[in-house]
């Protein structure tokens, strides 16, 4: 037999066999239905069930499927996979400022601590604190740590915890971080801020008359700070309805209050004093910051400044 006829023949071979393959998948398969052909999911005629949710064999899993907790464990300890264990607050857990956050890691710290980022439910930053190790660091084996979580909310939300392995190398190779969902609970307080009335005080008799309203701010320990930044922001629809008003100009900054022996020193910006004229405007002025000051107890006097700079500000 010549070479020429074996190819011949070797050539009808391979097509006998395709044929019947062919005709083996056609007849022993039904028209309509989905295949599993190279890991992948292969429409076979026009099948009218949807495309198998459940990963082809040796594929990789349709993209397109939802996570439940069936195909992916949120609450899994996640020291398996960044070396950190999370003691308290556990996932989802409800907690309020000033809660003391505990836990063990391994090779997570750099010079005792390491962050502890705060973000809301859309991924913004409410705080960063620093977890510090609660005995030696310098180990391979996991160790203590605490962090104080302080934060102001102005409502109930959503939140995620982020732990951050300290990286001062900035090697992304050495980067390792755990979020965690938690609940934030507000705490509020109240407050009193003080404006001008026109209904209480006609045509102004007394420049120095102002009068309180209440409004609602997140808990902090800082509350002559939050007082003041409260009435730097002005008045609400409603308070203007009643006849209030401010003598302080629109965009005022407060840059500090510091409290000393019964005094509170008050720092401003200089749009504070930004086109103020006549005495009774300044008059004010002064006393809405003042009185919005010694609503509490452990204020007697008040000091205004300007960038420092208290002997010649708000000048009549």
């Amino acid at each position: 037999m010549t070479t020429k006829k074996v190819i011949v023949i070797v050539i009808l071979a391979v097509i006998l066999i395709t044929g019947l393959t062919i005709a083996v998948l056609r007849f022993s398969t039904p028209e309509d239905t989905w295949l599993c052909q190279n890991g992948e999911w292969i429409k076979h005629g026009n099948p009218s069930a949807p495309q198998p949710s459940t990963p082809c064999p040796g594929g990789k899993p349709n993209v397109n499927q939802p996570l439940t907790n069936e195909n992916i464990n949120i609450n899994q300890e996640p020291q398996n996979q960044v070396n950190i264990i999370v003691d308290k607050p556990k996932i989802n857990e409800e907690i309020t400022s000033g809660y003391i956050i505990e836990g063990q890691a391994a090779g997570w710290y750099f010079e005792a601590s390491f962050p502890i980022k705060l973000l809301d439910e859309a991924g913004k930053e409410i705080t960063t604190i620093i977890a510090q190790a609660q005995s030696d660091w310098m180990t391979s084996d996991f160790v203590a740590f605490k962090a104080t979580l302080n934060f102001s909310i102005d409502k109930d939300q959503n939140g995620i915890l982020v732990f951050m392995k300290d990286n001062p190398s900035g090697l992304p190779e050495n980067d390792q971080k755990y979020e965690m969902p938690i609940k934030l609970k507000a705490e509020l307080m109240n407050i009193k801020i003080f404006f001008g009335n026109s209904i209480k005080n006609p045509n102004t008799m007394d420049c120095s008359l102002v009068y309180p309203v209440e409004r609602k701010v997140p808990k902090t320990i800082t509350t002559a700070t939050a007082a003041i930044n409260e009435l730097l922001k002005g008045l609400t629809e409603e308070e203007k309805s009643v006849n209030y008003y401010t003598s302080i100009n629109p965009g005022v900054r407060l840059q500090k209050v510091t409290i000393k022996d019964g005094t509170a020193y008050a720092d401003f910006d200089e749009q504070l004093e930004f086109q103020v004229g006549g005495s009774c405007r300044v008059t004010n002025i002064r006393s809405q910051i003042t009185q919005t000051l010694k609503q509490f107890s452990s204020i007697k006097n008040v000091v205004i400044s300007i960038n420092g700079r208290a002997e010649d500000i708000l000048q009549p």
